[in-house]
């Protein structure tokens, strides 16, 4: 029931879902009454649909706090059916900060980890990128940094199958120097970790060149860029259809383009807790939906989360300093 076009654009998202995942099953959870007759429209989600009623939702606007007290709402029974085991994750385009806080007090994140944090595929002239993290945490210290990481490089290994994802930290300069300490410190913790494809320091062009596979940062300064990137790719959007429709031969041209100009601004994020946990974007359409189911059962299938606690294994990273931002 979450999202800007929910339910409608959930719907029509599943039905995509299910063409691709033959064999996926889906606990659809929501208001029954506007939901039965979206099913009947798609044959494919009905097929693959459990449909379990409830009859409130969480607003986008609502407060973490007062969405934790919704215990009949569909997003608070989509995490409690995670976390008694009748799902393997769970997908939502509904509100942020209550999935966040119900994934954290519900499911829990893992033992290892000292904060969840949200990451996001981007696009680049490369391919997709992952970006983490992008809001969880305002303030980030050393240890943050080095999790946020290792979340990143299994995130890249189980959705988008990169055997040895190289991963960068976002930084002011790419020389060793630049910086403050909590970046320095993570950078010498995953410069030793072997098992980590560390690039160094990258900079904000490097996003878009597409110059690592992971970008690492703290959640103030990922959501600034993450929402800079966005702008930049409505302009771009608005200015190719400006040009598209300027002609008949024009029009035709952007109708032919328009398919991968959508699907380059998709974005979905996880949260790296005890199940999996996929957020998609509020905004988005049928296929962004599908897009985040995708993101879902690629990392229940890769094993998302035994690849972050084995990554953490292999660092300790108790002995780093909390250092204040």
């Amino acid at each position: 029931m979450g999202g800007d076009a929910a339910p409608e654009m959930v719907l029509a998202g599943l039905e995509l879902a299910a063409e691709r995942h033959p064999g996926a099953k889906f606990l659809l959870i929501g208001d029954e009454a506007r939901l039965t007759p979206l099913l009947a429209t798609h044959p494919r989600a009905r097929a693959a649909c459990l449909l379990r009623h409830s009859a409130e939702a969480i607003a986008g606007d609502m407060k973490p706090t007062l969405a934790l007290r919704m215990r009949g709402a569909s997003m608070r029974m989509a995490i409690d059916a995670v976390a008694a085991g009748e799902a393997d994750g769970v997908v939502s385009a509904g509100n942020t900060g209550a999935l966040m806080a119900l994934a954290k007090i519900v499911i829990k994140t893992l033992p290892e980890i000292d904060r969840p944090a949200l990451a996001a595929i981007a696009p680049s002239a490369r391919g997709d990128v992952v970006m983490l993290d992008l809001g969880a945490n305002v303030q980030c210290d050393a240890r943050n940094l080095v999790e946020f990481a290792i979340m990143g490089d299994a995130f890249a290994r189980a959705v988008l199958g990169l055997p040895s994802p190289t991963i960068g930290l976002l930084n002011v300069g790419s020389e060793e120097l630049k910086g403050d300490d909590r970046v320095r410190q993570a950078a010498e913790v995953l410069r030793a970790d072997s098992g980590i494809n560390f690039h160094g320091f990258v900079e904000g062009h490097d996003i878009a060149t597409g110059t690592v596979d992971v970008v690492v940062t703290d959640g103030f300064t990922g959501n600034v860029a993450l929402k800079t990137g966005e702008g930049a790719l409505k302009l771009m959007r608005d200015l190719l259809r400006q040009v598209f429709t300027s002609s008949v031969p024009a029009r035709l041209g952007y109708l032919l383009a328009r398919p991968r100009i959508i699907e380059g601004m998709g974005r979905k994020l996880g949260l790296p807790t005890e199940r999996v946990v996929v957020k998609s974007h509020g905004g988005a359409d049928a296929m962004s939906f599908a897009h985040a189911v995708d993101v879902g059962m690629d990392m229940v299938t890769h094993g998302f989360t035994q690849q972050i606690r084995t990554g953490l294994a292999r660092v300790s990273t108790q002995a780093l300093p909390s250092v204040a931002t």
